[in-house]
């Protein structure tokens, strides 16, 4: 598609901040108003649209789509979110761990567990660990309780959220992203460890390398539109 428009601008408007293009609002895809609830993440959206040459590059909207996503996809039901948000619960990477004998574990432990730990004291439960690959549900109170959780989550953090934990396969290490003070590069390290635990024996190649560095660029973006949701200024 040809670039179509000259001037991007943002504006205030009800509700929040959208990003116009001569003078026009933009939509989402769905055809819902995309207003989003800072200024900071509707200057990116304008940049993303800025930043196109002669030609569109519909690739290169990773924000916008992201928006979009809360908007067509999460605001109307969040309930569907929440209940696949939960299912990664249920297989968390960070709660299935090698047997204790194979040399995995103790990096398994010494990586995963604290991170685990924490999140169990924020989040008020107690999460099963597993060591093999037999599957132990979580307990009934704890699935309540982080239900619950998400269920105060806005639209777009929700869709950030479930990037991050869909990538990590790990409910505990998107919902620790979510935290002030967290450590992004730890937390996709932890996601990571398997991966990179297999490399170290065996090396790596290059669509391995390829799929990884497209995960992890998806991961950065989600990351980012979180501190976008964040940044009032």
């Amino acid at each position: 598609m040809k670039r179509f428009y000259k001037a991007v601008s943002v504006a205030q408007v009800e509700g929040g901040f959208q990003v116009y293009l001569d003078g026009r609002a933009i939509k989402t895809q769905l055809g819902n108003p995309q207003i989003v609830p800072t200024e900071n993440l509707a200057q990116e959206l304008a940049q993303e649209w800025d930043a196109q040459g002669a030609e569109i590059n519909p690739a290169s909207f990773r924000y916008r789509d992201m928006a979009d996503f809360a908007l067509d996809m999460v605001a109307p039901n969040p309930a569907e979110q929440v209940t696949k948000l939960l299912g990664f619960l249920e297989t968390d990477t960070l709660c299935y761990r090698a047997d204790p004998d194979e040399p995995s574990f103790k990096r398994q432990e010494e990586l995963w567990e604290p991170i685990v730990t924490v999140f169990e004291a924020r989040e008020s439960v107690s999460l099963e660990r597993v060591c093999g690959i037999m599957h132990r549900p979580q307990a009934t109170a704890t699935i309540e309780t982080l239900a619950a959780r998400l269920k105060t989550l806005d639209p777009f953090t929700m869709a950030a959220l479930v990037t991050l934990t869909s990538l990590a396969a790990s409910l505990v290490i998107g919902l620790s992203a979510l935290e002030e003070n967290a450590d992004k590069d730890a937390l996709w390290s932890a996601a990571n460890l398997e991966e990179d635990w297999q490399i170290e024996q065996w090396g790596e190649d290059a669509e391995a390398k390829s799929v990884r560095e497209r995960r992890t660029a998806d991961f950065t973006n989600a990351w980012n539109f979180l501190q976008l949701l964040r940044s009032q200024d």
